[in-house]
């Protein structure tokens, strides 16, 4: 008899998972609104892969009595309730590692992107007031020479850290603990938050969503941060208040800010913050080569087999 798989997806399967699905020996029952197809037999579900940003929340676990394995296609969790799944005794796994190096070129594109006014340089030259070049027009920060700072220094602010080496940039991170390996490889300081804030020309928030993070980065510590910075989120939408920054934005306070990830996600289409042209905005590209969704497909979907047939999951947050 087939596994029975809950899939959780808001948008079309990447096409890599669909097939490895295909090839695994399951049978798919698809939710794709807010609420379960009310024929859902939550009896019968085995386990649950959640691609995009579905809640998993306890409530969903304890109607699936036969429930083995919760297989997140990401490396975030913050949308699954961990403690439930820890207390139920369902393992949870996710994709970590393989993006790191992708996300960290995604937040120095951000970061170059915000700091020489690539998307405005872009629209202005395409339109029709570019007539003449004017040495002094859109001037903007530069990054070689400047100093940095990670709030998140763990795989992938390592990873930004290293390509700052590149741009002969002082590195300043802060983190709940020292990473010991950045600072012997690349010299970074670890330093208190609010000096890393005051001294940073280009700010990378690259931690986790967590208690302790959501709203770390709010009004106060934008006024922190000088007027010529550059700050840049590849984290998740919450660890900063969106409205305080259009604030500092608009108020001139900052150079610029770039953004991968907002909240809510996507945000309304009529949102003030999408107006604000010295904010870069992405649909979430920090994963979004295909080397790394393919290698994210199948490790969530090793999990997914792995949690069905009782092995170990070899890549298990709880």
């Amino acid at each position: 008899m087939a596994w029975q798989v809950l899939i959780q997806s808001d948008v079309e399967l990447y096409v890599t998972i669909t097939k490895l699905l295909d090839e695994a020996d399951v049978e798919l029952h698809w939710w794709k609104g807010l609420t379960p197809d009310p024929d859902t037999d939550f009896d019968v579900i085995d386990a649950i892969y959640a691609y995009g940003h579905f809640s998993v929340t306890r409530e969903l676990m304890l109607k699936c009595p036969r429930l083995k394995i919760v297989a997140n296609f990401g490396v975030g969790c913050d949308h699954i309730d961990q403690v439930a799944a820890q207390e139920l005794g369902i393992p949870v796994g996710n994709t970590p590692g393989v993006l790191d190096e992708t996300t960290a070129d995604l937040t120095w594109a951000l970061l170059l992107a915000a700091a020489r006014n690539v998307v405005c340089g872009d629209e202005f030259a395409r339109g029709p007031d570019f007539l003449k070049y004017d040495a002094s027009f859109m001037l903007g920060q530069q990054v070689t020479g400047g100093t940095i700072g990670i709030i998140g220094l763990g795989r992938i602010g390592y990873q930004v850290a290293k390509r700052a080496v590149g741009f002969d940039m002082p590195i300043l991170y802060h983190n709940r603990g020292r990473n010991e390996r950045a600072e012997a490889d690349f010299g970074a300081t670890w330093v208190p938050l609010d000096e890393l804030l005051e001294r940073a020309d280009f700010i990378a928030l690259n931690m986790p969503l967590t208690d302790a993070t959501t709203g770390m980065i709010g009004a106060r510590e934008f006024d922190l941060m000088k007027p010529t910075a550059v700050v840049v989120n590849a984290a998740r939408g919450p660890v900063w208040d969106q409205p305080a920054l259009l604030a500092s934005l608009r108020a001139g306070h900052l150079h610029a800010a770039a953004t991968d990830v907002t909240y809510p996600e996507p945000l309304r289409r009529d949102d003030e913050i999408l107006g604000e042209k010295r904010l870069v905005v992405l649909p979430h590209l920090g994963s979004a080569t295909l080397q790394t969704r393919d290698a994210m497909a199948k490790m969530s979907v090793e999990n997914l087999l792995a949690g069905l047939e009782g092995r170990d999951v070899p890549h298990r947050i709880v």
